[in-house]
């Protein structure tokens, strides 16, 4: 069974105003509201992704980005200039 788009959509946009609520009310770093938050925005934006593309075989050009723990600090420095660059333009 899958799920109507506009309803996946709906969900992501309430998981993405819990995480704003989150980050304005965090409290120090590795806050677990914000943590949950942003793992709830995740998890709607796939389902939502999914459900666009069963629906009309579309996608969005988001994609969520896996964490691993291996990650070197070179990586991360470069995703930060990656972000940089995306902010820019």
């Amino acid at each position: 069974m899958s799920i109507d788009p506009r309803v996946a959509l709906q969900s992501l946009t309430a998981a993405l105003e819990e995480h704003l609520a989150a980050a304005a009310a965090r409290r120090g770093e590795g806050d677990p509201a914000v943590e949950a938050a942003f793992f709830a925005v995740a998890d709607a934006f796939e389902v939502y992704d999914d459900s666009l593309y069963e629906a009309y075989g579309e996608v969005t050009p988001l994609e969520v980005i896996e964490e691993e723990d291996d990650e070197d600090e070179d990586e991360d420095v470069d995703d930060e200039e990656d972000l940089e660059l995306l902010r820019d333009s």
